[in-house]
């Protein structure tokens, strides 16, 4: 029976087969008399005038300016600004960084203090979650910060900031306790 079955499906099969490929030896859409039509149309179309282009727009002039003032001197140089001097307020070069040094000072935390009056210390947590001990005469924070006071409520430093004309201005700025 098994077999019966099987030998049905394999004719079964095999008529399918027949009869799709029967189908695909004639085309519905093409007869040997469509060829000339198509060429016809395409001639046709290749014949006829190509639509005309837009005009190109109309070039603006600009006004030729010769500048004479190479001799004069560069408004851009910082040697004549009044900020560039000696004196005034400048970056320790020789420094040597310190921990808190290498973070944003809106990324530390003041987390509390130890001691009170003059020996008041402010803990500081960095970004790294690290608790660091900050006594005044100590930097943080990434414009050259120096720890002016500490409080219990917050650390004051004043950082050095640039002028923009080579020179440096000295900005105050505070860390407050974070009450959580």
């Amino acid at each position: 029976m098994r077999r019966l079955l099987n030998n049905g499906a394999r004719v079964a099969l095999a008529v399918a087969l027949v009869a799709a490929l029967a189908g695909c030896g004639r085309s519905v859409t093409s007869t040997p008399g469509d060829a000339p039509n198509l060429e016809e149309w395409v001639a046709g179309v290749k014949a006829r005038p190509a639509p005309p282009l837009d005009p190109l727009p109309v070039m603006q002039q600009f006004e030729q300016f010769e500048y004479s003032a190479q001799t004069l001197r560069d408004p851009f140089s910082t040697a004549f600004a009044p900020g560039s001097s000696a004196s005034g307020p400048r970056p320790i070069s020789d420094r040597r960084k310190q921990a808190l040094e290498s973070f944003p000072l809106d990324s530390l935390d003041m987390v509390g203090t130890i001691g009170k009056g003059k020996a008041q210390v402010a803990l500081v947590m960095g970004p790294d979650k690290v608790t660091h001990r900050i006594l005044p005469g100590n930097y943080m924070g990434q414009s050259d910060g120096r720890v002016t006071g500490v409080f219990e409520d917050r650390i004051e430093l004043v950082e050095l900031v640039p002028d923009g004309a080579g020179g440096w201005l000295e900005r105050p700025a505070t860390v407050s306790l974070d009450d959580e």
